[in-house]
């Protein structure tokens, strides 16, 4: 089958840019640094990214610290009620240190998440709305503290998005909260 169109003949890659064509050059390469520039301001100053300190941190280290957490929440048969506004989370292959949660409505928690072996996602999501979530990432050896409020009453399911080995899709957890 033969192309419609007619190749071109001479040294047609060497013919000057015209005017025009210089121009939208020009004006597609500011615009893409004007775009590059709003997204960068966008990450620090639309609220949009999670942030919080992160400190390094041995695994051993902070097992102890969950382990004083569970000693000072309270256990009920739906999870643990944190005492304070202190909530710590451990990923592992396969599940998570730390998980159920029951936390009250419109309260603003920390939480402290790390992972003990290999890096792990941290998705949130509500069970009613599974188009809304937020995710993050967990690497052994750091300990992420994010300020987080939970602002309707509800289930919210936690899942490991990140692929860390065969027993992967039994990464599970939630948090319940309340009024």
């Amino acid at each position: 089958m033969s192309s419609p169109l007619k190749p071109l003949e001479g040294n047609w890659w060497g013919i000057p840019a015209n005017r025009y064509e210089k121009l939208w050059v020009q004006i597609s390469v500011v615009w893409g640094l004007i775009l590059f520039g709003w997204m960068v301001g966008w990450s620090f100053f639309g609220n949009q990214n999670q942030h919080g300190p992160t400190y390094r941190i041995e695994p051993a280290t902070y097992r102890a610290k969950l382990a004083a957490y569970r000693e000072a929440s309270t256990a009920t048969e739906q999870g643990l009620r944190p005492a304070g506004e202190d909530v710590y989370i451990a990923a592992m292959r396969y599940g998570f240190d730390g998980l159920p949660v029951i936390l009250k409505a419109g309260k603003t928690y920390r939480l402290h998440l790390t992972s003990y072996d290999v890096q792990h996602g941290f998705s949130i999501r509500p069970e009613h709305a599974l188009s809304k979530q937020v995710t993050f990432q967990l690497l052994p050896g750091y300990e992420w503290v994010i300020p987080m409020r939970f602002d309707e009453p509800g289930v919210y399911h936690v899942i490991c998005n990140e692929f860390c080995g065969i027993g992967h899709r039994t990464m599970h957890g939630i948090f319940i909260v309340e009024e």
